[in-house]
């Protein structure tokens, strides 16, 4: 799916390219529940609903402005299967609990944290199925290394990252150029089956 098949505002957005990695390390082609945490404009959850057709997702976002754009995608995109949860994860174990979430998920997407990295990555380890996948998009290099940090305490296998950089061909003036997004680090793991 292209940037502009969404509907945006200010909110951010894991852009294309980004979102291809994420969603080929997320696995999901047997998977039958995501959870996409800080799920923005809903741009990974809405893709991967449109190319899972058996899969369900629940999208976490507290921010109401992406809520809004989040429910607004879902209507373009005609989708019932992303559940939007309203709220801050790793979400009370009462709401967990009845969005049937412990230890039956195949896959978390983390796109934002929102300064609880640490807490959402052992709350995922609840969420997930043995060898279910985690995947974090992280853009700054100290959320990096305290990702790496609990990883590898956290029941996960030996965490695979890559940093991905892309440039646009952009028009300026009567040329082009491309025009560079901010690098992302695209870090990725399996729960180990314990």
């Amino acid at each position: 799916m292209k940037d502009e098949d969404f509907i945006r505002g200010a909110v951010p957005m894991t852009k294309r390219e980004v979102r291809l990695v994420a969603l080929e390390r997320l696995e999901l082609a047997q998977a039958r529940l995501m959870v996409d945490v800080g799920a923005g404009t809903g741009s990974v959850a809405i893709e991967a609903a449109c190319r899972y057709p058996e899969l369900n997702v629940v999208a976490v976002e507290r921010n109401a402005e992406a809520l809004d754009l989040i429910h607004r995608n879902c209507d373009k995109f005609n989708l019932r299967r992303v559940r939007i949860v309203d709220g801050v994860a790793p979400l009370p174990p009462t709401l967990s609990a009845s969005l049937s979430l412990q230890r039956n998920v195949d896959a978390v997407f983390i796109g934002g944290s929102g300064g609880d990295l640490e807490q959402i990555i052992h709350w995922a380890a609840d969420l997930l199925a043995p060898g279910g996948r985690l995947v974090i998009n992280l853009i700054l290099l100290e959320n990096l290394n305290e990702a790496l940090r609990y990883l590898t305490t956290g029941g996960f296998s030996q965490p695979d990252c890559i940093q991905i950089q892309v440039s646009s061909l952009t028009r300026l003036g009567n040329g082009h150029y491309f025009k560079p997004n901010n690098p992302a680090f695209i870090l990725s793991c399996h729960k180990e089956n314990v």
